[in-house]
């Protein structure tokens, strides 16, 4: 059996090191407004996709290229791998207890969202302007 040693510390003393609640206030405003910006962005392009079925490639092409089609899927892919990105970087802090492990995951879905946001924007560019 073991014995329980009394714990002396102060209230701010036992939290010290856990964390600052600052950041994640931040994060949590973060994942509010892109959930809030992804709604009107979303409804947005189920309608065009929707204005736009049995169109043929070139009617598509050309839709893509007009300059506020174009900023607004720049917008929607940014903000949808952000707000991605977010989500799951609350998950891996919240579950993954081992330091190494929450370290190398945290970095990978940071990597990733970069990666398949900016794959996305390149992909909408290359259309739009014919590349």
């Amino acid at each position: 059996m073991s014995v329980q040693r009394p714990d002396f510390r102060s209230p701010l003393g036992r939290v010290r090191g856990l964390g600052s609640a600052k950041e994640g206030v931040q994060q949590w405003w973060m994942q509010r407004l892109t959930a809030l910006a992804l709604v009107p962005l979303s409804l947005w392009l189920v309608a065009a996709v929707v204005a736009l079925a049995g169109a043929d490639h070139v009617a598509v092409v050309a839709w893509i290229g007009q300059p506020v089609t174009v900023g607004l899927l720049v917008l929607l892919i940014g903000a949808t791998f952000y707000h991605a990105q977010l989500g799951l970087q609350v998950v891996i802090e919240d579950y993954v207890h081992n330091e190494a492990v929450k370290i190398a995951g945290l970095l990978l879905v940071k990597a990733a969202a970069l990666l398949l946001a900016l794959a996305g924007i390149l992909a909408v560019l290359f259309v739009a302007f014919g590349g």
